[in-house]
């Protein structure tokens, strides 16, 4: 894609442009970078990234000259195309390419792509986790950790990459093909980006735009939207199709659910996997997300008593249904990286317990109709925090409903009004960003806030 010597502009000093920038500056290719903030107001650390890969930072006034004295421009994940930056590389007639196509243009072994409204992380790692189970080697990418464009760099030819890849990535794509895809779902999210449902689905099924009859598609056939590929209501799917579901009776499915146990089916065989009591994953989402992983494991030619074990002994990622103090009787569960009200509802639904609830935060034009009835039904107090707690509240029917300035003020309410027994749980439905720079800073603070309250708790006991 580049040469030795090339100039290129990566627009995006986030952690997936800095990446982005050290992989280009290995290989001998000059780089600008720009992005919407000063040098002044960047972090230390992204300050001296800079410096030490030799990349200069241009400002708005230079911009222009910056891309027409590059061969492409590249943009990080979190930069929509339709930014001003991007619209300027338009006109002047260069090429705009996602750091997800970069990275594709390096990788050598085969890619593993997982996308969704939600599960995305959990399934990526547990793919990952299956195949390494199973002796095949593998690097886990993309949206869970390590920019996807610094996996590729450095994978072997022999390696699997299992990439997260979000919407965002995947509307930037040209040649970008994975060997296998999988698509969890598709529920409300980022509508403060897409104008509607089917733009946003649209987004979404670009995953397998340019995949061949050879590769793999792997789908949710519970799903309103994935269920349309399947019937051919919606797109065509180009590839070998295989869909999970927890429908027993459906014998089109590959994986599905026959009361506890997780069986996979073929012509070959029909063999129990795992009893879904044997998971370490919370909830009969994440049994979803399992589901959609050994299928990926299996297309990569990985054997079912290697995908059982792995299955066992794969452990649930920060921030997802983590457990962070449980005394023997309040339990307070992180569910931070819960994000969109659809991952908020498959969390209250998967506990038994009773709830205090602490949601809300950054609005990203979503509906809380749905999550407030599961708030109503399910929660015995709601505790709400961040810009959407107001609107939130007036559809919640039913429980205490609370409001606190603070997730501080919050964890105290919450310890306040909890009984032995009680779950008390961070599901926000909403995006970190009014309060917290990142959901892992926001779950962060979160267990940091519990185990001081167990610990005073201890002490005045």
């Amino acid at each position: 894609m580049f040469r030795k010597g090339d100039k290129v502009v990566v627009i995006g000093v986030g952690r997936s442009g800095l990446a982005t920038a050290e992989v280009l500056r290995s290989r001998g290719i000059r780089v600008t970078a720009y992005d919407d903030k000063p040098l002044q107001l960047l972090s230390g650390q992204t300050r001296d990234a800079l410096a030490r890969l030799r990349v200069t930072l241009v400002g708005p006034s230079e911009l222009e000259a910056a891309i027409e004295a590059s061969k492409a421009a590249v943009v990080s994940p979190g930069v929509p195309l339709t930014h001003r930056a991007v619209a300027r590389v338009y006109d002047a007639g260069r090429p705009v390419i996602s750091e997800i196509e970069l990275a594709y243009s390096l990788a050598q072994g085969p890619i593993i792509a997982v996308t969704g409204s939600k599960g995305k992380s959990t399934t990526t790692a547990l793919i990952g986790h299956l195949l390494r189970s199973a002796g095949l080697p593998a690097r886990v990418g993309g949206n869970i950790g390590n920019p996807l464009v610094r996996e590729t760099a450095d994978a072997a030819t022999d390696e699997w990459i299992v990439a997260e890849v979000s919407s965002f990535q995947l509307e930037g794509i040209r040649s970008f093909r994975p060997r296998i895809s999988v698509l969890l779902n598709i529920s409300p999210d980022h509508l403060d980006r897409y104008p509607s449902m089917e733009e946003y689905a649209e987004a979404k099924f670009r995953i397998f735009a340019n995949q061949s009859p050879d590769d793999v598609f792997i789908g949710n056939a519970d799903d309103e939207f994935c269920a349309a590929l399947r019937t051919g209501a919606g797109r065509t799917v180009p590839c070998r199709a295989l869909w999970f579901g927890m429908d027993a009776a459906d014998r089109g499915l590959t994986i599905t659910l026959e009361g506890d146990a997780i069986v996979v089916r073929d012509k070959r065989r029909e063999a129990v996997l795992v009893d879904v009591n044997e998971l370490r994953l919370l909830g009969r989402h994440n049994v979803a997300n399992a589901m959609a992983a050994s299928a990926a494991a299996l297309s990569a030619g990985a054997k079912l008593a290697a995908i059982r074990e792995g299955l066992r002994s794969f452990e649930p990622l920060p921030h997802r249904l983590t457990i962070v103090h449980d005394d023997g009787g309040i339990v307070w569960i992180d569910d931070s990286k819960a994000t969109n009200p659809a991952a908020a509802v498959a969390a209250i639904e998967s506990l038994t317990r009773p709830i205090i609830l602490i949601a809300g935060g950054k609005s990203k034009n979503t509906d809380f109709t749905t999550f407030a009835g599961a708030v109503s039904k399910r929660a015995k107090r709601a505790i709400l925090i961040g810009e959407t707690a107001r609107e939130i509240g007036q559809l919640v029917e039913g429980p205490t409903v609370a409001y606190a300035p603070t997730l501080d003020a919050a964890v105290e309410d919450a310890h306040a009004h909890a009984q032995a027994g009680d779950a008390i749980l961070l599901s926000p439905a909403c995006a970190s960003f009014d309060m917290f720079e990142s959901a892992e800073q926001r779950g962060e603070r979160f267990a940091e806030l519990a185990r001081a309250r167990a610990k005073h708790d201890r002490a005045a006991s």
